[in-house]
Order: C-alpha cells, then structure tokens, then sequence
C-alpha cells in the first residue's frame, strides 16, 4: 500500500504542465477567483469552530462552499509560503526557501535610510523567470489586483505589476504597523510600482477592503477577474515599541466585540528585544487577535456583499486560507506547535472554498490531503488557460477530490525550513525540529503528534526519509533560481 501511493503521487505531482493544459473546457463562462490568504490564522480560529471568534463572513463561505480539514502550505511561515501558492511550486524549486527579510530590527533596531537600501529585504525577490496565477491568467483575458502583503520583494522589477497584476496597493515586507504602514520605522507601503504614505494614519485593513471595493467598480460586466486579498491580519505588529510589538493592532469597536481584560500591559524584564519593557498580556493580545480576525472579516463581507450586488458571487470561485500557522492569540487546536515549526501546527492551516455554479458542495467538510500547490494548476482547468508545456508543477487539478468524485491524488508533501524537516507520506509524518525534538507519527489517529513511532516503526522510518531525501534531490537537480540557490 505504501509503495504503490508513492509511486501514484510521483506520478501525478511529477509529470508535465502540459497534462493540465488539455480537456479545460469545464465552464462555458470564464468565474471570477477572489483569492483571501489570512496571515498567522489558528486551525481552529474559524466561527463555524470556535464559539469565541466572531467570523460571520468567513461562515458564510463554509455554508456556500466546502471546508477542507487537511489542507497544507508549503512553509510554516509566510515569504515561502506565498511564493509557494502563487507558483504552484515548491519553495525549493523556485527559489523562495526562506525569508526575505531583516534580523537586526528583531533585537530593537532601526535601519538608516541609506542602510536599509543596501539590505536583503531591500534587494531580495522572486526570480524573475517564475510565473505567477495572474501572469497565467493574463492570457484569458483576465484582469487582476493585489491588495494587502506582497512579500516577494520590493524593488521595481520584482513588484506585483512587473509580475502579472493590472494593479496593487499594498506592502511589501513581511509586516508593518497597521497605522503607520511601516516595518520597524521604514515606510512600506506601495501603489503599484512607487511607495506611499498617503493613507498613513488609516488601519490598513480597512484599505486593502477600499481598494478591492474600487477594484470591483473598476471591471467591466464581461471581464473576468481575479483578486487577490492578502491581508497582514492577524499578524502582530512590526513596530519597534514593545507595547505594540508585543500584540496586534485591531480598531476599537472590534475589540468591544469581545469580553474586557482587566490587565492590558504589564512589565518584564525577559522580554526578547531588550529589557525592562512594558508588553501585552497574553489575555489582551488573544482579545486584540481576535479583534484583528473580525474586522478583516468584516471586509470580506463586504467584498461578498459587493459580489453578491453585482450578480457575480456565484460564479465567483472563493478562495480563503492562512498562510501558515497561528501564532500568538491563536487557536491551533488540536494540532500540535504553531507558527515557524513544523508540527501540523505550523503547516497544517484552515481553508474554505466556495464556488456554487462550480458544483463545489455547500457546507460540506472534505478531509482529503490537499495543498496551496494544487492552486495555480486548479485555476488554470477553472479558466481554460493553457500552462507552458516546460513548467514543472508541484500540484495538481483538485476539483475532482472537491466535488467527491475521486480521492485526493495526493500521497506526499515534504517540508524543509532551515535544519528543520518533515515529510509526510499517507498517513504517516516524520518530523525534525531544530530543538532536537520529533518524531515519526501517525496522523490517521494520532493529529496532535504525541505519540512518537520511530522505535516501533524503524523500517517504516526509514522509507520515508529515503523519500525525503530522493525528493530533497530532485529540488536540488532542478533548474537553479534566486535569490538564495548558488549557480
């Protein structure tokens, strides 16, 4: 059973592009994709889940749609991730295999202007010869936007205009100030190709929902489009003060949605960006992560609402997962770990997808093994777009699996952050993290990873590291790209 899964994924993940590109024929009118990736978002942290977090608009897909329970991203934090999912790529195929960002504003200090200009997060991008979904899609005519976190670099040529999109607001690190719209003092935001501190002083979400709004108003009745809406929430702030940092930023009337904390901040002397300081309590940050979730969903229903008005929400296929792991006032019960590692907790995220004149069931749970690497082949089956018959995907059509007309395909996904690894082959996981803790567990009975099987399963143990590492060859063999490979 075993071999014979692996040898079915290989080949389904392996072969060429040009098998997605023949028979695309499944809709006689082009949908429109809004694609909404949440940013640090619990497993658990969904209103159809968790009787504490108010997601009315996020529920409403799940009613419309199909909730997937065994959904992964393709890192346990968000650049890789990101370019994961718009490639449909692993991140060591295409280059992105870490964060494009700055350490030293992580111990409490601030670029110089001219300083920051000469940084990794400065100067860092995707690779250039890497397509995109909207890139794809241009070629069905497809008008696009971004609006929220780009996070592939900043410099003119790697920007979402030079990549495929008609238009972008947004910013383009890792994260920001929700007010200020800059990442530990260093303004972030961009209009397409040039930065902006025009809306400074406005809680960013509120913008990526105006723009997205505009953008609606802006496409003519007969053009398809996709839209896509990062949002930066529930990401804590990147702010250099401690009492921010220590939290996220939500309005006020979101966080009178939830119940009063009678401690907000309190002082420490062990706080990790220099001491003594005055931080967030935990009660507080899991109130105001709560409250950063519900006015981002607010804007999704507003985004909903506008779709809805213009008669185009049901053939409009709707898109919603976490780039990675909650962290911080998320809930990832009952998986183990969060953010950065790479237990389910860290990989393992909620995902929603709606698509009525699809025939994608309504309020529906499919627990299937799918991933973000299934996204950009799906879309292209979707729209009818051909894929360059020389570009290696990592994913495959899921609307097969969605409608429950066959089994996920899916057997394998393989993880690598740094010297932390994990594998999963079928049911079962293999795990390495850099604290010297893992494992080998059995997901089918064991979700939260307590009990380890290496001792008991040696052999199994060992096929699947086999399989790691004949995969961890083939990114190696496969054509080099920036910005971190050496060729």
């Amino acid at each position: 059973m075993y071999r014979s899964s692996c040898a079915a994924i290989l080949f389904v993940i392996g072969m060429s592009a040009q098998a997605y590109s023949q028979g695309n024929n499944e809709n006689s009118s082009k949908p429109n994709i809004l694609l909404i990736v949440s940013d640090d978002q619990g497993y658990n942290d969904l209103g159809v889940l968790n009787n504490d977090l108010i997601t009315p608009a996020l529920d409403r897909i799940a009613r419309s749609g199909t909730r997937l329970t065994n959904f992964y991203v393709t890192w346990p934090a968000c650049t890789p991730s990101r370019s994961g999912l718009l490639t449909g790529r692993y991140p060591q195929r295409n280059g992105v295999y870490d964060m494009i960002r700055n350490e030293a504003p992580d111990y409490g200090y601030k670029y110089k202007p001219g300083e920051y200009d000469a940084t990794f997060e400065r100067i860092g991008g995707m690779d250039q010869q890497e397509i995109i979904i909207p890139a794809l899609l241009q070629k069905s005519g497809y008008a696009s936007a971004i609006y929220g976190k780009w996070d592939l670099g900043s410099l003119k040529r790697y920007l979402p205009t030079s990549r495929g999109f008609d238009d972008f607001y947004g910013f383009v690190n890792t994260g920001i100030d929700y007010y200020t719209h800059e990442r530990y003092g260093v303004p972030s935001m961009f209009h397409n190709l040039e930065p902006t501190e025009d809306d400074k002083g406005t809680y960013c979400t509120y913008l990526f929902e105006r723009e997205a709004l505009k953008f609606l108003d802006r496409v003519s009745e007969e053009q398809p489009f996709f839209l896509y809406l990062p949002f930066n929430a529930p990401h804590s702030s990147s702010a250099l003060e401690p009492e921010i940092r220590s939290s996220v930023q939500a309005p006020e009337e979101f966080k009178q949605m939830y119940p009063p904390v009678e401690e907000e901040v309190k002082p420490t002397n062990s706080y990790r960006y220099g001491n003594p300081a005055l931080v967030t309590t935990q009660k507080a940050r899991q109130r105001d992560y709560r409250a950063a979730v519900t006015c981002m969903d607010a804007s999704i229903g507003k985004v909903l609402d506008k779709l809805e008005q213009q008669g185009k929400l049901d053939n409009t296929i709707v898109i919603f997962f976490s780039d990675n792991g909650g962290s911080g006032g998320a809930d990832n019960s009952p998986l183990r770990g969060h953010k950065s590692q790479m237990w389910e907790g860290g990989v393992r995220v909620p995902c929603i997808i709606s698509w009525p004149d699809g025939d994608i069931p309504m309020a529906e749970v499919n627990d299937e093994f799918l991933t973000s690497l299934e996204l950009l082949p799906s879309l292209a089956i979707a729209t009818g777009t051909s894929i360059p018959a020389d570009l290696t995907l990592d994913g495959f059509n899921w609307w097969p699996t969605l409608r429950n007309a066959t089994s996920s395909p899916r057997q394998e996904m393989f993880w690598k952050r740094r010297n932390q690894i994990a594998a999963r082959v079928g049911d079962y996981k293999w795990v390495v993290q850099s604290d010297n803790q893992g494992g080998l567990y059995n997901l089918a009975n064991d979700l939260s990873e307590k009990n380890d099987l290496s001792e008991t399963h040696p052999e199994l143990l060992k096929q699947i590291q086999q399989r790691y590492q004949r995969w961890l060859e083939e990114m190696e063999a496969a054509e080099p790209r920036g910005p971190f490979r050496d060729y």
